[in-house]
């Protein structure tokens, strides 16, 4: 698979597994869906679905999928994979599939995704998915990982939590805008007398430490964060056998 993200949750499985597999309590802490919905279901067929995503301000890219699981396995693990494919001339991501894993430990779920997607416009659009969409689709998981994990461990909901990190966000930028701001005045304007010179050498190192701070410092614990979740398996992971089930029915 060409992109993974895992997030260990400190959460009951069952309760992680309801929250990942209904599809309004998904799309309220998935970044990459703004509407989920399963679509009727035919007996010993794979679960359709219909989605959709909101591009701000005016845009919405829609497509379909189907999707199985296995909620009981010998080993305590449980799994689900889905296709999908997107027939919108906007979208960069034309099909792909991808599964989710739930590995139970002492200390909670291990809860990890693999996932791979076919790019719509040729050479050119697999460079531009390679050096930008890639790494965003990446960010995005991981993020809404985070945002799970909050809501699971911490009864923080998904919209509490994002309006945290733009909250947080937002004083990151007004301390970067004004840091900016003081390095580009002038020096000095004589109100402080003899501390003038030292004033004008210090200015500077703090305004550059601030802004390391405002770039740098690690999220705060109530603030969703990609950084928090593992981007690359610990060891060669095998694709699950319910995803090859599903390349039968197209």
């Amino acid at each position: 698979m060409g992109l993974y993200v895992e997030a260990h949750i400190r959460a009951d499985l069952d309760e992680l597994w309801e929250r990942t597999q209904d599809p309004a309590q998904h799309r309220r802490w998935d970044l990459r869906f703004s509407e989920i919905d399963y679509l009727p279901r035919v007996e010993g067929e794979p679960q359709r679905f219909r989605y959709a995503v909101r591009v701000p301000p005016f845009l919405t890219v829609s497509g379909t999928g189907i999707a199985a699981g296995e909620r009981e396995r010998p080993d305590g693990t449980r799994t689900s994979a889905l296709r999908f494919v997107c027939p919108h001339p906007l979208s960069p991501l034309a099909r792909g599939s991808g599964y989710w894993r739930y590995v139970p430990d002492a200390h909670g779920v291990r809860f990890l995704t693999g996932y791979d997607y076919r790019p719509r416009w040729g050479a050119l659009d697999a460079l531009t998915d390679r050096l930008v969409f890639r790494p965003l689709m990446g960010w995005a998981t991981a993020w809404s990982f985070d945002r799970l994990r909050l809501w699971l461990e911490r009864g923080i909901t998904p919209e509490r939590a994002r309006a945290n990190w733009l909250a947080e966000l937002a004083v990151r930028a007004l301390l970067l805008a004004g840091c900016l701001t003081g390095l580009g005045l002038n020096p000095g304007i004589g109100v402080l007398g003899p501390f003038e010179a030292d004033a004008d050498r210090l200015g500077p190192l703090v305004l550059v430490s601030v802004m390391s701070i405002a770039l740098f410092k690690a999220p705060l614990a109530r603030t969703p964060a990609a950084r928090r979740c593992r981007r690359a398996p610990a060891a060669q992971s095998r694709t699950p056998r319910v995803l090859h089930t599903l390349e039968k029915h197209g």
